[in-house]
């Protein structure tokens, strides 16, 4: 039984396989978001759009829903999921772990589809990016 581990967060997303609860653990892939350490002043090309009040002549700048920086981060989760996706229906894994920041954590789930929603055996909110596989691995092992 293979055991996927994805270790994510809104800059940077790895993915560790390991068969064993306490066998060996490799890395599969790492996928990077460049854009993610930019400002969110740079991702953007000029000022919001005008619009005019609903009574008087007064104008006020439009804003969107989400920023720019948030939106980077949408499509680079549904990017990792897709990926995600695509080995489970290979049959390259059984269980998942998630292992991310709460935010991107939420992110990240808002992008699984059932059937991958279903393989996920555990999920740990920390940003575990920066640690070694072994490491991740120990943080991990008591949750499967």
């Amino acid at each position: 039984m293979k055991t996927r581990i994805l270790v994510a967060n809104a800059a940077r997303a790895r993915v560790l396989e390991m068969s064993r609860k306490h066998g060996p653990v490799k890395e599969i892939r790492d996928l990077v978001n460049p854009d993610e350490r930019l400002h969110g002043r740079d991702l953007i090309s000029d000022k919001p759009g005008r619009a005019f009040d609903k009574i008087g002549s007064n104008r006020h700048p439009m804003r969107t829903a989400t920023g720019p920086k948030e939106q980077l981060a949408v499509r680079f989760a549904k990017r990792v999921m897709g990926t995600l996706e695509t080995d489970l229906q290979k049959q390259r894994f059984d269980r998942l772990c998630l292992v991310a920041p709460p935010h991107f954590l939420g992110l990240l789930r808002k992008q699984m589809s059932g059937a991958l929603g279903r393989s996920v055996e555990a999920a740990l909110t920390k940003d575990l990016t920066r640690e070694d596989a072994l490491r991740v691995r120990a943080q991990v092992a008591p949750l499967l």
